[in-house]
């Protein structure tokens, strides 16, 4: 495969289809490319030049950090209430929080990382059985789950498991068993910590605090587990590139290792995770149900320069249960003051924007904008 030292190098016999179907078909993974020892990216990595103008030192990046909520208070009915205004603050004007205090023991927040790291550290041919470019697979373990759609690749390889609902979920027996009881037991804390803050930001906006998850709106839970080796070249490529996430709620455990990065009015913020903390988003079908109250950003992972390789826990969750009509504004928001700002999307809308673009371009909320 093709690898070269500047984004500006280009040659007349560059077949990119080629190199991406050959490291497609190595089922190495980019941790693959790292082992076998390489001081240069693929070109299939490096990344177009009005993303590389972006790429500033991480120096030069916004100062500031995402909001950090502490959820000691969460069953306090004299503390609640600023609980519920200080995420529906972050909610809306950042759609990136820290929570602190979640209830998720220590012990299972560094097993669990360590079960991921363990999984992706595995010889080759025990990862190769289950790699697969089928999205829908029960247990799939990848690398860019975009990559024939994509610009460019970005430096991450990544196992993902469906943990609901039943009829899509994965059978105990098929999770790898290096990570299998850590992934079942991380997957029923994200859940109740999902189901919590989004208590909270129904209570935000005026809702029944129920009412989210009455709408199954963490029916859908998805598994992933990224692993972001060492890149040689970071000022070439991203380990993620700037997307908003599709589902309702996003749920985050990092290591500490940096990487992630937040859109912020026009600046690239770098979160910072606080030592036993959890990082959630707000994702493109919240944004839609709560007729923008809530805000799905952009957000991006730096490639990473560390030999410590970053790893990403992550919950995605969405609806299990889809109204026929599909979703839209939920009438409770509506006035003649505050009109719909979204129609409605269906299911099939939803599952065709997921399978039919690259990461980068697959922003729901823009496809259902009336505004």
């Amino acid at each position: 495969m093709a690898a070269t030292s500047s984004p500006d190098v280009v040659t007349s016999t560059y077949d990119r289809v080629k190199d991406i179907k050959e490291f497609d078909q190595s089922k190495n993974g980019v941790k693959g490319l790292v082992d076998s020892g390489i001081s240069s990216i693929p070109k299939i990595f490096v990344q177009p030049p009005e993303t590389l103008s972006t790429l500033n030192p991480p120096s030069q990046t916004n100062a500031s950090n995402i909001p950090a909520i502490d959820l000691e208070n969460i069953t306090s009915q004299a503390q609640r209430p600023k609980l519920v205004q200080q995420i529906k603050e972050a909610a809306s004007e950042w759609g990136f929080f820290q929570v602190i205090n979640h209830g998720i023991p220590v012990s299972v927040l560094e097993e669990t990382i360590q079960a991921v790291k363990s999984f992706h550290e595995q010889p080759q041919e025990i990862k190769a059985k289950y790699y697969s470019r089928e999205e829908e697979s029960a247990v799939l373990y990848s690398s860019n789950n975009d990559l024939y759609r994509a610009k460019a690749a970005t430096w991450h390889d990544y196992l993902q498991v469906w943990m609901s609902p039943e009829e899509q979920s994965a059978k105990v027996e098929d999770i790898p068993e290096i990570l299998r009881q850590q992934s079942l037991t991380w997957d029923s804390f994200a859940k109740k910590v999902a189901e919590d803050v989004m208590e909270l930001l129904c209570e935000g906006i005026g809702l029944e605090s129920s009412k989210f998850k009455d709408m199954t709106v963490s029916g859908a839970r998805l598994f992933v587990g990224v692993y972001y080796p060492y890149c040689p070249q970071p000022d070439l490529t991203l380990g993620l590139t700037p997307h908003t996430d599709l589902g309702t709620l996003t749920v985050l455990l990092p290591n500490q290792v940096s990487g992630l990065q937040v859109k912020h009015g026009e600046e690239w913020v770098d979160v910072k995770p606080l030592p036993g903390a959890l990082i959630i988003n707000i994702a493109d079908m919240l944004q839609i149900i709560s007729n923008g109250e809530y805000n799905s950003v952009q957000h991006r992972v730096r490639a990473n320069s560390c030999k410590e390789p970053r790893i990403a826990v992550v919950e995605f969750l969405n609806f299990s249960k889809w109204e026929e009509s599909g979703y839209g504004p939920l009438p409770e928001l509506l006035s003649t003051k505050k009109p719909a700002l979204y129609c409605q999307l269906t299911e099939a809308d939803f599952l065709d924007n997921l399978k039919s673009k690259g990461l980068e371009s697959k922003s729901l909320v823009d496809k259902v904008k009336l505004y």
